[in-house]
């Protein structure tokens, strides 16, 4: 059985309360930073920088930075995950299915002041080709799916799911590209170094039931947790889940670096050391 925690607030309004309820979920050894979110999330933008410095941790000896397979969770042997860490991404689906938007002033004037205000607190950039391009754009649509569905081949190809989502990010917010599009997404992915000759047939047999039902079972682990939109990060130690307070430290990356390596030392996590939500279906920030 898995307990579910809170260590604070995921909201810059209202804390966050989780019920003591325990949920039926398989553990892992050593410990997972669950990373609920959607590609088109203007808070999980403001959060890269935190995703970034848990990547690092992981990298550095702490475990691996990754994704599961349809929202599963990253896992290996009892030995090699006895004292691993790793980040598992979770693509929830906001702005998908009868949730897309195509862009209009109406959108363009609920989402400036937001990213005006991300910018400010984490220093995020926004492109003019964004603000003044697609922001502008009555074809362009928000479509979470296609990008999700990039993220998870990624993944399955290379481990690059986070390295995707980083660089889909800053090509949707900066570059003010059309990340719905399939052209746009096999170029990002060429841009991160994997193949379209292998990413392209990978994306393709990704689509459609295999992306629903990762963002399903991403919703389901949102629900479990008390989560009330994206982002939100979890972290999974020793079968209790924890919701982290991640909103405490946007622009704060070093001590956010602090808190999760106190956290991982707390559960006793080795290795080499060197809110502010969007809505789960209507997308609002």
């Amino acid at each position: 059985m898995v307990s579910v925690s809170t260590t604070g607030p995921t909201s810059d309004t209202t804390p966050e309360t989780t019920s003591e309820t325990e949920k039926t979920r398989v553990a892992t050894g050593g410990a997972s930073l669950h990373y609920i979110f959607d590609p088109l999330c203007g808070w999980c933008y403001a959060a890269a920088p935190l995703l970034e410095v848990a990547a690092q941790l992981a990298a550095a000896g702490l475990g691996s930075a990754g994704s599961g397979t349809a929202g599963s969770v990253t896992t290996g042997s009892a030995t090699e995950t006895a004292s691993r860490f790793r980040v598992v991404l979770h693509a929830g689906g906001m702005m998908m299915g009868r949730q897309r938007q195509t862009v209009t002033p109406r959108l363009r004037d609920y989402v400036l002041p937001h990213d005006a205000r991300i910018e400010a607190m984490t220093g995020q950039p926004f492109g003019a080709a964004y603000r003044d391009g697609l922001l502008r754009d009555p074809s362009a649509v928000f479509d979470s799916e296609p990008p999700i569905t990039a993220i998870l081949a990624a993944e399955q190809l290379a481990g690059a799911g986070l390295a995707l989502l980083k660089h889909l990010q800053r090509a949707h917010y900066v570059q003010g590209r059309r990340i719905a599009n399939a052209d746009v997404l096999i170029n990002c992915a060429e841009e991160i170094g994997l193949a379209a000759a292998q990413f392209t047939p990978m994306f393709a047999s990704l689509q459609g039931n295999a992306t629903l039902q990762h963002v399903e079972q991403s919703r389901r682990l949102l629900s479990d947790v008390g989560g009330r939109g994206f982002p939100t990060l979890v972290l999974e130690t020793g079968g209790t889940l924890t919701v982290l307070p991640w909103s405490q430290y946007l622009g704060k990356p070093e001590q956010w670096r602090e808190f999760l390596q106190n956290q991982l030392h707390v559960v006793g996590v080795q290795g080499d050391q060197a809110p502010l939500t969007c809505d789960l279906d209507s997308g609002a920030c």
